[in-house]
């Protein structure tokens, strides 16, 4: 069985953006990138899947500009077989990231498709449903436990009401919660490593997929500032503020 895993390349989470002085975007300029955190419990549970003898190979997928590659290299480093990188500089959306990985699972014809559940810089959470839906594949959202069994997976969801348990035929698509596992730090040496693991280069034409961009960004402004909080000295006074200032009730 193989499993093909979605990486993307984002503004480190430790960072805190700031907003270009015309407000067509957020300034990434000279700031640390890292592997998307949802993706990067992708990664590993894909290789944890491995260790268990319930896969044989694991594929990092990432698509953008060059320096995805270092992304896919720390991918490899945590244990994935080889790496694919659609290169590309333009803004992707959603839909467009979705025909790509349909368009190389097209190619690896992989049993589980494993991606974060979002990304930490859009917050979409559109690209595994867009997927699983181009694939006409079985989907299993927002995962904190997955067990394969022969040809299907079981999936413990995250959902509002507390945890739901499904059983989905493979190939099918899972998207990874915060609480599905704890990736592993990556030493030195499985770094050196990850230097000799193939990487194939790919870009746009050779897949043939449509990315014009269906929406433009109007305006990009930084949230406004939360006022101090205050006392009240009775339920009265905290009843009337709620009522006249803040105007929830």
């Amino acid at each position: 069985m193989k499993a093909l895993v979605a990486v993307k390349r984002v503004v480190d989470y430790n960072i805190k953006v700031r907003v270009k002085a015309d407000g067509s975007d957020v300034d990434i300029g000279n700031v640390k990138m890292s592997m998307n955190p949802f993706d990067e419990i992708a990664v590993e549970e894909a290789v944890r899947l491995k260790e268990a003898g319930q896969i044989s190979e694991v594929v990092a997928v990432s698509i953008g500009v060059k320096q995805c590659e270092e992304t896919l290299r720390t991918a490899l480093a945590m244990g994935a077989d080889r790496a694919i990188h659609v290169e590309t500089d333009g803004k992707l959306e959603p839909l467009a990231v979705a025909k790509l990985l349909q368009a190389v699972q097209a190619q690896e014809n992989a049993d589980i498709v494993l991606l974060g559940k979002q990304a930490i810089d859009d917050d979409a959470n559109q690209t595994g449903q867009m997927l699983a839906a181009l694939l006409n594949a079985p989907q299993a959202t927002f995962a904190s436990k997955v067990a394969v069994n022969g040809g299907e997976v079981e999936v413990t969801r995250e959902i509002d009401g507390g945890l739901e348990t499904v059983a989905i035929k493979l190939p099918a698509v899972i998207t990874t919660d915060l609480r599905l596992n704890e990736p592993r730090y990556v030493k030195l040496p499985n770094i050196m490593q990850a230097k000799k693991k193939p990487l194939a280069k790919h870009t746009l034409a050779d897949f043939g997929v449509d990315v014009t961009p269906r929406f433009s960004v109007v305006k990009v402004a930084e949230p406004k500032g939360r006022s101090a909080g205050v006392k009240v000295e009775t339920v009265a006074d905290l009843v009337g503020k709620l009522k006249n200032e803040a105007k929830v009730i």
